[in-house]
């Protein structure tokens, strides 16, 4: 897949995962992973007696995915410098073993950092079901290198470029 640059992302672009089907085994490792063997995740007869009726995913392991899903579904081509946070992250429904799962990606907004030589994309994540309900939301945001000359054009005429960049 070919990541997208600077000058080709835009407010309001939307990207969707391909499905994922989330299965005991991934379960089992999440758990053994993270230590957290909580009776709503580990115990089948425990679990029948709560309001869900059945044993929960982790909802970490629905971020974990939510993470994993967008990556796959839309690409930066510019350098990645790191996630820089989630923001207004909810866990809506609860996910369960079988759910068939994808990521639906909207584009809210980028900036150019103070520097000049990196920016921000914030995007909303949805992780939804198979047929449609948001199981967990938020917002993502990224750092980017911003390649040379990048985001010139779109600069206030009061905004005066760093020494030696070109305009």
């Amino acid at each position: 897949m070919a990541g997208l640059r600077y000058d080709e992302i835009e407010a309001g672009q939307r990207f969707t995962s391909a499905g994922r089907t989330p299965t005991e085994t991934d379960h089992a490792l999440f758990m053994m992973l993270v230590g957290d063997w909580h009776a709503i995740h580990a115990d089948e007869e425990y679990a029948r007696r709560t309001a869900a009726g059945r044993r929960l995913m982790h909802a970490s392991l629905g971020l974990s995915l939510a993470m994993g899903l967008q990556a796959q579904a839309m690409a930066f081509a510019d350098p990645m410098i790191g996630a820089i946070g989630l923001t207004d992250w909810r866990f809506r429904t609860p996910m369960f073993i079988g759910d068939t799962v994808h990521v639906e990606i909207e584009i809210l907004r980028k900036r150019i950092t103070s520097d000049r030589a990196r920016y921000i994309v914030e995007r909303t994540l949805r992780l939804a079901r198979h047929d449609g309900v948001v199981l967990q939301d938020g917002t993502a945001a990224v750092m980017l290198r911003l390649p040379p000359g990048a985001g010139t054009a779109s600069l206030p005429s009061d905004h005066a470029p760093p020494p030696g960049a070109q305009r």
